[in-house]
């Protein structure tokens, strides 16, 4: 298990982090996310150590040292490779500075690039590779030698539907492997899709942190999903209605004062007609997101 307490960071007078605090466990995904500057790398840099911080950050109840690090999995946002070597090469170099000996790199490698569809053989040259076969390598490089933590920068970034699909599918198998798994995007369905906990950073203090449910239910199910022949007009005037919109789905939503309100409209809408949905949810992690960031939705 992963441990952030009091984690403080300044750079020069600067302060950019402020007492953060959250656990991460085995075989379970976390979300970092907040706006850009918000302090996400920040707080991935620091537990890597590749900054000095104030506060204490440990993986099962030791403090992360040099040793450490080969239980460590990161793919940075900035993805960098050695563009002359290998592919071989380049992943037997990285992956015995993590304790793995050449022999075992040899071969767990095909089967690494045959998991992720890299097209490509252990012969070529980095350079020689397609962008989303270059990330895939960088991934390869993240998780070949097993690590207990694995974190993922926007892990997703300039991947196609179907490669961000192949690693979803990935993530998930490596947190049925055990691992604790923290992770930071920007398209909170995939947060949504993916995590179990949310960790929700803004000016680099912690507003909300907790199972992606637990959070969700904190806002109330003030989301009413509807089917009506009523005029966006119609309901827009009923009580307690903050907003209405029309889905992708062809069903209206509204936007309720508080969750209480769906008790009262639930009989004027089902009045002299047949409603064919009637779903009261709460705010998906996009809406809170977007709330706690100052954005209107």
């Amino acid at each position: 298990m992963l441990e952030v307490r009091s984690l403080e960071k300044s750079f020069g007078s600067k302060q950019v982090l402020f007492g953060i605090d959250f656990q991460a466990r085995p075989g379970r995904i976390l979300g970092l996310v907040g706006k850009n500057g918000a302090g996400k790398t920040t707080i991935f840099h620091s537990i890597l150590k590749f900054l000095e911080y104030q506060g204490e950050i440990g993986l099962d109840g030791q403090d992360i040292r040099q040793e450490t690090y080969a239980r460590i999995g990161y793919l940075p946002e900035e993805r960098s490779l050695m563009p002359k070597l290998t592919v071989l090469e380049q992943v037997r170099y990285l992956a015995t500075l993590k304790g793995m000996d050449a022999k075992e790199v040899k071969e767990k490698l095909p089967q690494w690039m045959k998991r992720l569809e890299v097209k490509g053989k252990l012969t070529d040259k980095i350079k020689s590779l397609s962008k989303g076969n270059q990330q895939k390598i960088q991934l390869i490089i993240t998780l070949i030698h097993e690590p207990d933590l694995i974190i993922l920068d926007e892990p997703f970034s300039g991947l196609d539907p179907v490669n961000t699909e192949l690693l979803k599918q990935v993530i998930f198998q490596e947190k049925e492997r055990g691992a604790t798994i923290i992770f930071s995007d920007h398209v909170m369905t995939n947060v949504e899709e993916l995590c179990d906990d949310i960790l929700m950073i803004r000016d680099g203090r912690v507003v909300l942190h907790g199972p992606v449910q637990d959070v969700r239910n904190q806002y109330g199910k003030t989301r009413l999903f509807v089917s009506s022949e009523r005029s966006k007009e119609e309901l827009e005037n009923l009580p307690h209605v903050k907003q209405v919109s029309l889905t992708k789905q062809g069903s209206w939503k509204l936007i309720l004062e508080d969750e209480s309100a769906g008790r009262e409209l639930f009989p004027i809408l089902t009045q002299d007609q047949y409603i064919a949905t009637f779903d009261q949810q709460a705010p998906t992690i996009d809406e809170i997101f977007k709330l706690e960031s100052g954005v209107e939705v």
